[in-house]
């Protein structure tokens, strides 16, 4: 039964307009209940409720896996060089279209939670588009990304190469809480 799984996800087809919007639905909302559970699972985690913080991990996990797939039928993966790129746009439609839109509105109707959430992640996403490029060059001279820590920011999303600094220069959350991959 091994030979059954064989870890890919469907493969995309170019059939069906209203199915692939579908898909495109089915995709935000399995990546926006993947990120509630991981965000319910920290406050269960909080709570003194660990076996329930498991369970929201392991139904996020699930989730995710159904997004990747609608990904995935979209047509949305490629190769290395192809994801840098895409993602590198992603990044560029946040940082000069997206973000500056909603801050906007957030400022014209005074919510100052909302301008704080949206400074955090227009600056990661520079600290993003910025690790890409320089990635995606490397890929494209048939170099893999270096074998340096990537570290985050718990709280703003800051991310660095190499070690944090003493104090994320966006929020002031110390180097010690960012997270390590």
């Amino acid at each position: 039964m091994a030979d059954a799984f064989k870890n890919t996800p469907p493969a995309p087809e170019d059939k069906g307009v209203m199915t692939a919007q579908n898909i495109a639905g089915a995709l935000a909302g399995e990546s926006q209940a993947s990120q509630k559970y991981l965000a319910f699972a920290d406050v269960a985690d909080a709570e003194g409720y660990p076996n329930v913080a498991r369970l929201f991990h392991a139904v996020a996990y699930a989730e995710s896996t159904h997004a990747r797939n609608h990904f995935s039928v979209l047509g949305g993966i490629g190769t290395t060089a192809e994801n840098l790129k895409a993602a590198w746009g992603g990044e560029t439609f946040e940082i000069d279209e997206m973000y500056p839109a909603y801050d906007a509105v957030a400022k014209l109707q005074e919510n100052k939670s909302a301008q704080t959430s949206i400074r955090y992640a227009l600056k990661a996403e520079m600290d993003h588009q910025g690790i890409y490029d320089h990635t995606l060059k490397g890929v494209e001279g048939e170099k893999d990304f270096g074998a340096e820590a990537v570290r985050v920011c718990p709280i703003c999303g800051h991310t660095v190469i190499g070690d944090a600094p003493d104090e994320c220069p966006q929020c002031g959350t110390a180097a010690e809480y960012f997270k390590e991959f």
